[in-house]
């Protein structure tokens, strides 16, 4: 996991086998932005919801195979419901610092805030940063 800000942290693809420890470690909601089938042997987000559910972990599905406004606009609406510390994952955590930034951006932050934020966490906002406030 890497941390984005306080509370907000990303990851790349996550096995039901961790969702336990991650609730262990604070994690309040797991936010899935990747699409199921999207790489063979990857897990199910079935199978990553019923581990989260037995590990009374707050769980939200948003497949993101393009950032669209409708993406950004659940995952901002998955953070402010958010009740603790969430943890978005993806192939390898950009897409989800991607949408991320776009959402925190969407409510209002700096963009050079999020660039520096993500950059701090070893991701670039290069290619999104035009649509950064």
């Amino acid at each position: 996991m890497r941390r984005l800000e306080d509370g907000m942290f990303v990851a790349g693809q996550i096995s039901p086998d961790e969702v336990a420890e991650l609730g262990a470690q604070g994690i309040a909601l797991i936010v899935n932005n990747r699409p199921d089938g999207e790489e063979p042997g990857q897990p199910a987000g079935a199978e990553i919801e019923a581990a989260a559910e037995a590990a009374g972990i707050a769980y939200r599905a948003i497949p993101v195979s393009q950032l669209t406004p409708e993406a950004i606009e659940a995952t901002r609406q998955a953070f402010d419901e958010a009740t603790g510390p969430i943890l978005a994952f993806c192939r390898s955590g950009t897409r989800s610092t991607y949408v991320w930034a776009l959402a925190r951006s969407l409510g209002g932050a700096d963009g050079d805030t999020l660039v520096g934020q993500a950059a701090e966490a070893g991701y670039d906002l290069t290619p999104i940063r035009r649509f950064l406030r």
